[in-house]
């Protein structure tokens, strides 16, 4: 069982992220369980790589002295599952807002699927999406894109080291990809989507890896609260 000094020198918390939740509200979680049960006024915690909203699976939360260790955690390669659905795009790139355009599909079979997975593996440039976090000119990219003003965003060198198809069924392709830092996924299903002359967005995301750290050793902010508070 953990200690209060052991949350202050440092944890590295494995957290599966919730369906809904923001990576922020994750943190915030944490922090407050740590805080609350050992009666702290304050505690270093930080996570190493953001998850969005519509993406669940492995969060990486460090605490204490730990923290000075979040940017070689995010440095790390990282796996996702995940659905891409062909036939339509969004302007986010996934569910986060409504199908803008829909395209035909008759002509996508799986070989050209499986096939298509081909022209991203290795170092690719990659066109983050218009809803991102990422800062132009000192200001994020989502509020642009909220205002409707069109701006120019610059490609980014990604590497993509594996793009599996693990199965097909209709129109949504389901797949595991092994990345570097900084991909975008919902970028890579809009991307794929155009490759095959169609349209594609993303509809579900996981994160299953993050260099040796897997989500199968990951505990939900709920099971994280009711293992601190049980803690005599």
């Amino acid at each position: 069982m953990k200690t209060k000094e052991d949350f202050l020198e440092g944890q590295v918390l494995l957290i599966d992220k919730p369906l809904t939740w923001s990576s922020f509200q994750a943190v915030n979680s944490v922090k407050w369980t740590i805080r609350k049960k050992f009666e702290l006024k304050k505690i270093k915690v930080g996570h190493a790589g953001t998850l969005d909203p519509l993406a669940t699976g492995l969060l990486i939360i460090c605490t204490g002295k730990f923290t000075k260790s979040i940017n070689e955690i995010q440095g790390q390669a990282k796996e996702y599952t995940g659905t891409i659905t062909l036939g339509s795009t969004t302007p986010s790139y996934d569910l986060e807002t409504e199908i803008n355009e829909t395209f035909p599909t008759e002509h996508i079979t799986e070989a050209l699927i499986k096939e298509a997975t081909q022209q991203f593996i290795g170092d690719i440039e990659q066109v983050p999406p218009i809803f991102s976090a990422l800062k132009k000119d000192g200001k994020r990219l989502y509020e642009y894109a909220r205002e409707g003003q069109e701006v120019e965003i610059r490609k980014r060198s990604i590497t993509i080291s594996e793009f599996e198809i693990t199965s097909i069924e209709d129109n949504n392709v389901h797949f595991r990809v092994v990345c570097s830092k900084g991909t975008y996924i919902r970028s890579l299903a809009y991307d794929f989507g155009k490759t095959l002359q169609s349209g594609g967005h993303l509809t579900a995301l996981r994160r299953t890896k993050i260099g040796d750290y897997n989500v199968n050793k990951a505990i939900t902010p709920e099971d994280f609260n009711k293992m601190v508070n049980a803690i005599n």
